[in-house]
């Protein structure tokens, strides 16, 4: 961890930490705020306090699928890294992501990386799905670490924000963390031919101070955002052009599946609801409902 001076330490967690009512499977996140001791008769520093969290995001936990772990918290942004194509990015996992950093009351921005690959049937599908998340308030960038198209724009966002960045393995989270620090290159990895996925290039979040003020939370390539704190009631709420008409419906506890006088099906209908959102909010739900997280 690094103190107020910005100087790295080695701490350990104390005991009391590991029993105190915790859910996850971790107690400390990547991002926390905590308060320090060196205890008499011991060379070690520990952790005394963990200050209340502003917001956090989580995925399944590696080791047990009914359990979340923290990836990071007291976050200002999430930006999710997602390409069209070698790999492409599933607008269900995009998805996933805006209902997770919804629930945990993050605001996402989605930037398409390796726009250089883009030929005119990735040109029209990029505008397509930037059309359908801009207009329901997330912002989407096309940029290009290969070309540099659009790289100053992303670079711009992170300015004094404590940002999340995340996505699948080989979308280029590396090479753009290399971009912003050209003397500390990461190990980076080609995409993997077989699998149409990346390989892992981290297995655990790292946080780094930006050099023009600012700090990002690198992810490892995630498959899944854990869905196991929000009911299955609650889920549309995540959707912002779902909440905006929920009132509407005819029941309080409309599911927008088969029940009359719904108005978010209604709205998918008029297309006013882009379908394939819709159909994400089904998929996301049937997941819920089965306990499969």
């Amino acid at each position: 961890m690094k103190n107020e001076k910005g100087e790295e330490l080695n701490v350990r967690i104390k005991g009391k930490f590991k029993i105190d009512d915790i859910t996850s499977t971790n107690p400390i996140a990547v991002g926390d705020i905590v308060d320090i001791d060196r205890e008499e008769g011991d060379e070690s520093i520990v952790i005394t306090k963990i200050h209340e969290r502003k917001n956090y995001i989580t995925r399944q936990s590696p080791h047990n699928k009914h359990m979340h772990h923290i990836v990071a918290a007291n976050l200002d942004q999430s930006i999710l890294l997602a390409t069209l194509k070698d790999p492409k990015t599933s607008t269900g996992f995009i998805d996933r992501f805006l209902v997770a950093s919804e629930a945990y009351h993050v605001p996402a921005i989605i930037v398409f990386n390796k726009s250089d690959l883009h030929k005119l049937k990735e040109k029209e599908k990029f505008e397509k799905i930037k059309e359908v998340y801009e207009k329901i308030g997330y912002p989407v960038y096309a940029m290009s670490i290969t070309n540099g198209e659009g790289v100053d724009a992303v670079k711009e966002l992170l300015k004094e924000k404590i940002t999340l960045l995340s996505g699948h393995s080989g979308v280029g989270k590396s090479s753009f963390i290399n971009t912003i620090f050209p003397d500390n290159i990461l190990k980076t990895q080609e995409v993997s031919g077989w699998s149409g996925k990346g390989l892992h290039t981290t297995t655990f979040a790292e946080m780094y101070d930006l050099p023009f003020s600012g700090k990002i939370i690198d992810t490892p390539g995630m498959r899944e955002f854990a869905m196991m704190d929000i009911e299955p009631h609650e889920l549309s709420h995540y959707f912002p052009e779902m909440r905006a008409l929920i009132h509407h419906c005819k029941f309080n506890n409309c599911m927008h599946i088969e029940e009359p006088g719904c108005a978010v099906k209604k709205a998918v209908e008029e297309n006013k609801i882009a379908a394939e959102r819709y159909i994400s909010y089904l998929n996301i739900l049937g997941t819920i409902d089965n306990k499969k997280w």
